[in-house]
Parts: structure tokens; sequence; C-alpha cells
């Protein structure tokens, strides 16, 4: 099962909206095929790891991170292709949520006198597909708020400037991610002061550039943004309301995808939004975003991980930004705390990590 994970991270950052999944096939105490899910619309691992064996599938032991599929999605269920291939017996490390599964391959791989073990690492199966378990259970993306700080917890100076405040291996981090999400997005304000083009810039032959989503209820994103420039990989989405004028949408509409959404105190719902893209499949989705975009998805309760970058310097300042705005906790026990919680050093910079959660909850 440890080979069956570590296959499935293969897939990271490209098989969505599907899980990462690896599978492992052993016959008398020899692996005879193995294989993992590369990306949506391909086979999966089951697939890879029944061709590789061949004949020797016939009365080995599967090893597989995710229940099996049972139904005709992009590709054909794979209990059918364990059926046919002779398998004995399957160890799940865990059930999958889908609800077009849910037990079901399980049953059916049953049903055809197949032998099934559940729950073998199944922390570590359910923390790969965090993800994939959020999304196909809320059909809402899973929201990694992600800032940078100093030590006395501001992200820029009284004057704006905010480059850089961590170093280069933290910034290399984030592209990281950036290569492994769906989503990026960051609030109009950000695309005024910065200019970001929100690409992935990494060093490796396959590049994946997550799809833009820019903040802006009223229309004030400047045509000129670099966001906005065509010759960028990926894809923009402009976020309002009907608040924008219409001759503004017109002019915008060639160069980005303009997604008009019911406001929240005038400004574009964030339950909606995560409503709209996940529709659009978007499973994940990195809120990059000032202090006004990071808390209002706080106080919607909208924020499913935190991974806060501090970096070993004091900007101080009574006016300068900090990450969360809003109107904030009133007492101590009302803040979020974090759970999980995974601290990394990455140059002279910190990584503290975890899911934000409420006594009250």
């Amino acid at each position: 099962m440890e080979r069956a994970l570590r296959l499935a991270e293969r897939g990271r950052g490209r098989t969505s909206p599907n899980p990462m999944v690896g599978a492992v096939l052993v016959k008398d105490g020899e692996i005879v095929g193995e294989g993992f899910h590369p990306r949506a619309g391909e086979p999966h691992a089951e697939v890879f790891a029944l061709r590789q064996a061949g004949e020797r599938a016939r009365g080995a032991i599967l090893y597989v991170n995710l229940e099996p599929c049972c139904h005709y999605g992009r590709t054909p269920p794979c209990t059918r292709a364990l059926i046919a291939a002779g398998v004995a017996e399957v160890h799940l490390a865990m059930l999958d949520p889908n609800p077009l599964v849910a037990g079901r391959g399980r049953a059916q791989l049953e049903a055809a006198g197949i032998r099934t073990v559940v729950g073998e690492r199944e922390a570590e199966a359910r923390a790969l597909n965090e993800v994939f378990v959020y999304w196909v259970t809320t059909r809402r993306p899973f929201v990694i708020a992600k800032f940078a700080m100093s030590l006395d917890g501001k992200t820029a100076t009284r004057i704006g400037d905010a480059r850089w405040i961590t170093g280069p291996s933290a910034r290399q981090y984030v592209h990281r991610l950036r290569d492994q999400v769906d989503a990026i997005l960051v609030g109009v304000n950000t695309v005024i002061a910065d200019d970001p083009r929100l690409t992935t810039r990494l060093e490796q032959a396959e590049v994946r550039h997550p799809l833009r989503v820019i903040l802006d209820s009223r229309g004030r994103i400047p045509t000129t943004a670099r966001v906005l420039d065509p010759a960028l990989p990926g894809q923009t989405v402009i976020a309002t309301t009907e608040a924008m004028p219409l001759q503004r949408r017109r002019a915008l509409v060639d160069k980005a995808d303009v997604l008009v959404l019911p406001a929240d105190e005038e400004r574009v719902s964030p339950v909606a939004l995560l409503a709209a893209l996940g529709e659009r499949e978007v499973t994940s989705l990195l809120v990059e975003g000032g202090g006004t975009v990071l808390g209002s998805f706080f106080a919607h309760g909208l924020v499913d991980k935190v991974l806060a970058f501090v970096a070993p310097m004091i900007i101080g300042g009574q006016h300068a930004p900090t990450p969360v705005g809003g109107p904030g906790a009133a007492r101590i026990a009302e803040a979020w705390r974090l759970t999980g919680v995974q601290i990394q050093q990455l140059g002279a910079d910190v990584l503290i990590s975890g899911y934000p959660t409420r006594e009250a909850e």
C-alpha cells in the first residue's frame, strides 16, 4: 500500500477533477504489475497495473489507495477489468466518497467472489486526496489561503512595498503549488497595485498554469493589465456583479471570461463564486488576495487550509497592512485556530500550514 501511495503521488496536479490513484499487483510475494492515474481521460491506475501484469494478474492481490470505480465516466469501470482479469483479492486504503461509487465498487468485487480489505493506511490516503474528497462531496473547490508576512504580521510596508518579503525558496514553493492547483484568485486591488501575471514559473518540461480568477465587483481592472494579455498561457476569469457597467463588460469579453455573480454587501459573493467554480470542475482554489479578499473568505468560513509564510524581518508601522482584514474576531474564543499544524523551513523563511477551525465548532 505504501508503494501504491507513492505511485499515486506522481499524478499530483494533473488528475483533476479525478483523484490521485496508484495500484500495485502482487503474486507469490512479487510485484507483477503497477501503475498510476496520470490525468483525467486516461486509463486508471488499475488498468495500467493489469496491462503490465498480463496473465500474471490471475490470482493476484491488488493494493490500491482508493476504491476502484464501478461506473462509466471518461473511462470504463475498473471493477469489470479486475473481475475479468481474475484478481483474487483487493486491498483498498479507503472507499471512494464519490456518490457514484461510495462502496458500490467494493460490493461488485465481492459479488464476483473477490475478497476485499479496507482501511490500510487510510489516514494517508485521505490526506493525499483531500482536495478530491472535499470537491466530490461538496461540489465546491478546496480553498487554500496563502499569504506571506513579516514576524510582526505585516504583508507590506505603510506605502505598500511588498517585494520581496519572502526569499527565493518560499517563492519557488508557491510556484510549485500553482503547478498543482486548478485556479488562483486575487482581488482587483492586487492587480492594480502589482500588475501580476499569476502564471507558473518553473524550470521543468511540463508546467501547469492555473485558471486566473480576478475579483472585480465594479469593473475597475485596467484593460492593459498583464493578466489580460492574450499571449499569457492559461485562461483568466473576471468575477464581477451587475454593478460592472455594460460597456466595461464589452471591453473585457475578448480578453477574459466575464462571470457575473450575485453580490454580498456590494462585492462578489464568495459563496456564489465557489459554487460557480465547482460547476466548472475547479477542485482547488489558491487564494493569494490581500487582506480584504482573505478577510471575506474567512468571514464566510470558506477557507479549508492555510499556508502562512513568515519571514524573519520586522516591518513595523501602525498603518502597514496585515494578511486578513474584515471585522475579525471580537473575542479570542472566536478566533480561527489551525489543526494538523506542520512547520517547514524554506531558506530563511518558515511555512506554517494547517486547517482552520473555531472552538465553537
